[in-house]
């Protein structure tokens, strides 16, 4: 007997009912950004190893020990992408669309890296990403934040936003330094993993979760104490502007959010209802110069991706999963032989009027169909049996209220659509 297989370490199998839900989460992620004039991309799941190691930066930890990198048979160095940004960029820059005005975009998928599982962070895990590129106004900054937070208040989940700015190659370079200079004072208390960090980058230790670090770091230095001019305005532009669009944020100024090339405006929205370790449902921010570190032209951008699987984790512990779009909607059930072609055009009916409806294609009593209706999350069941052939009606029983009542064939499909309260118009 051949062994059994199972899913890969880190990784998931999304099935009916909940894989619905899940879809349905992910389909109002993508309908809040098409409302923000985002339009759809696609880029592959793997990518040119330089892409990310350019990208995203060599110090990272996303680089360092979580990438699955790879050499294909023409002995390219391949990996699959840990992150969208990377690649999104990478397209726009290699079909020529950064050349001129603003361009948006949208994507979803999985990604990977390779760490250690736990509830809500896989080894493959899902985003829906939005990049806003061409662009370095301030006003730019806070819209791309207003359409993560309506993502938010539309599947009502309560967040915090967290907000910061980073500075840029003019005012960095200072806070690097003066950084440097504190983590090199604290000696061999420090870690050595901590130590060997802030030699490649010092902001990556203020982005540790040990607690030893993040006691040992509380008086560091902070880069908003650094901010120059210009950074320190469009900071306060971008306040300004969430301010009056009513949009609260609590001062973060240690968040780093793990990745080389931010710069400027970076925030997180965390949801107070997951553990720490989960709790970041999504964040992002300003990469000005990622276009250029990836060979394209200048073009500021800025974006951001919120995490499938911690939403629908925080939903569910809330119990407010949106309810499954694939449920049906009715089950019409023939009884007799002269009953089948009638059911299968009520089918198409019901179909055609944007209602889930399907015939059961295979045998038992009227019972056990009653059952797997019921086990299947059907709404109504439409029963054509011979009384109701001789009547020209069907008995339609609503699953909820479980009652039955008598009605036309001709007006079935707007009798389904009142029970189930959906369909087209």
């Amino acid at each position: 007997m051949s062994r059994r297989f199972e899913a890969p370490k880190g990784t998931f199998d999304q099935l009916p009912p909940a894989s619905g839900s899940r879809a349905e989460v992910e389909r109002i992620m993508l309908e809040q950004a098409r409302l923000a004039g985002y339009q759809p991309i696609e880029t592959p799941i793997f990518e040119d190893t330089a892409v990310f190691a350019r990208g995203v930066g060599e110090a990272t930890d996303v680089v360092q020990k979580e990438m699955y990198t790879f050499s294909d048979k023409g002995g390219r160095s391949l990996t699959l992408r840990p992150e969208l940004t990377a690649g999104v960029v990478r397209a726009l820059i290699e079909h020529g669309r950064l050349t001129t005005g603003l361009t948006k975009v949208v994507c979803s998928g999985p990604q990977f890296r390779y760490e250690r599982p736990q509830a809500g962070r896989q080894r493959q895990f899902s985003q829906v990403d939005i990049e806003a590129m061409g662009s370095d106004a301030p006003a730019i900054d806070a819209d791309v934040v207003l359409v993560g937070h309506e993502v938010f208040r539309r599947l009502e989940i309560p967040v915090t936003l967290l907000l910061t700015s980073l500075g840029d190659p003019v005012c960095r370079p200072a806070y690097r330094e003066a950084l440097l200079a504190f983590l090199n004072g604290l000696g061999d208390k420090l870690p050595a993993a901590a130590r060997a960090r802030a030699e490649q980058n010092p902001l990556r230790v203020l982005d540790m979760k040990d607690p030893l670090v993040e006691e040992l770091t509380a008086e560091a230095p902070l880069m908003r104490d650094f901010l120059c001019g210009a950074c320190k305005a469009h900071d306060e532009a971008v306040r300004e502007l969430l301010a009056g669009a009513g949009v609260e944020w609590v001062e973060a100024p240690r968040l780093v959010r793990g990745l080389d090339y931010y710069v400027r405006t970076t925030f997180e929205w965390q949801a107070g209802s997951l553990d720490a370790a989960q709790n970041a449902l999504g964040g992002g921010g300003r990469y000005d110069g990622l276009s250029e570190a990836l060979g394209g032209p200048p073009a500021p951008g800025i974006g951001w991706a919120l995490g499938l699987d911690r939403t629908v984790l925080a939903l569910e512990q809330a119990g407010r999963l949106p309810a499954d779009p694939w449920r049906l909607d009715a089950l019409v059930l023939p009884l007799v032989p002269a009953a089948v072609v009638p059911a299968q055009g009520l089918v198409r009916d019901l179909r055609r009027a944007g209602l889930v409806a399907d015939l059961p294609y295979v045998e038992r009593t009227l019972n056990g169909h009653m059952k797997a209706a019921a086990k299947a999350g059907a709404r109504t069941v439409v029963i054509l049996g011979e009384q109701e052939l001789a009547a020209g009606q069907a008995a339609v029983r609503d699953m909820t209220a479980r009652d039955q009542l008598p009605v036309p064939l001709d007006q079935v499909v707007d009798h389904v659509r009142r029970v189930a309260g959906g369909g087209a118009p």
